[in-house]
């Protein structure tokens, strides 16, 4: 395989036929949280250290509401608690990244529709701080996106991947530009980004979710595709693909699991029964790596795989 010789785009049904034919992921393990009463924990990221300590960030929501916060969870006695002292965001599905040293922070913020009634709008705000002690908004992205999300490349520049819908990215499709640093992430860079092109049918969608810089200068990027069905529940997949930043060449999707592959649980609704979302991927030195999620909706699990990314290390640029 190399990268700039990419396929034709690929169906989810395609997709899930390679997959099935692949080494499946095992030890899946769920992420049990506590001190938030009696509400889902979900689409969680993956730890990250922070003054010392491993934290995670995730999604706290009722089971009937979408008014969610984000919590910092540190390990006690092998359940994730609230970390005492540390900030809580009205946001959901948050993501975490470095930038310069700083840690940087986003979500995805809700807000009244401006223009339809009753309903909700949403946008991706973005902090940075020293440490999550200290993160301090500096960006918003444009409204009705989603899934924006920040890599430091090795040249000390910032590869910036988007998902805008609507007239430009239809369900969801992914876009991708390069900045020099932070103070140029504008809603306008944002919004012009080009789609990589070719990894989507317009009926179905997805997004980045944590993309990752590899020792060759590439990036690998974890993401999620999804599609509907003919009764209109929603079906998720996380997926890998790989980047060339100088380029914008990209590799075909990927599928790294499953629903059927984590173990069984609850759904915030039927229809998001087979919704699997990408929150951060471990990579470990013996050529595994551990893949953390938000399932269904309703909860955090996370399971083993293959190290995905390894074999877009072998390419030679």
């Amino acid at each position: 395989m190399t990268v700039l010789n990419k396929g034709d785009v690929k169906k989810c049904n395609q997709l899930l036929d390679e997959f099935s034919s692949k080494v499946q992921p095992d030890c899946p393990e769920k992420v049990i949280f506590s001190g938030i009463g009696d509400k889902d924990v979900y689409n969680i990221t993956a730890p990250f250290e922070d003054e010392g300590e491993l934290v995670i960030a995730g999604r706290v929501e009722s089971r009937d509401s979408e008014h969610s916060s984000v919590y910092f969870f540190v390990n006690r006695d092998d359940e994730w608690t609230p970390r005492e002292g540390a900030p809580v965001f009205e946001l959901q599905d948050p993501f975490f990244t470095k930038i310069s040293g700083e840690l940087v922070l986003g979500g995805v913020q809700i807000f009244p529709h401006p223009t339809n009634a009753g309903q909700l709008g949403w946008r991706t705000v973005l902090y940075k701080g020293s440490s999550i002690s200290n993160l301090r908004e500096f960006a918003k992205g444009p409204d009705g996106m989603k899934d924006l999300r920040l890599v430091e490349l090795a040249d000390g520049s910032i590869g910036v991947l988007t998902r805008p819908q609507g007239d430009k990215g239809g369900r969801g499709k992914i876009g991708w530009t390069r900045i020099s640093s932070l103070k140029e992430l504008t809603i306008d860079v944002i919004s012009e980004a080009p789609l990589l092109d070719g990894q989507f049918i317009d009926e179905e969608w997805g997004g980045a979710n944590e993309p990752h810089l590899l020792a060759n200068g590439l990036i690998g990027v974890l993401g999620h595709i999804a599609s509907f069905d003919q009764e209109g529940d929603r079906h998720y997949y996380p997926m890998v693909f790989a980047l060339d930043p100088q380029t914008g060449g990209i590799s075909d999707l990927e599928l790294i699991a499953t629903r059927s592959n984590f173990l069984p649980g609850a759904s915030k609704r039927p229809d998001l029964a087979d919704v699997v979302f990408s929150g951060g991927i471990i990579r470990k030195s013996d050529g595994t790596a551990d893949i953390y999620a938000g399932i269904s909706d309703a909860e955090a699990q996370k399971i083993t795989i293959a190290d995905p990314f390894i074999q877009y290390e072998q390419i030679n640029l």
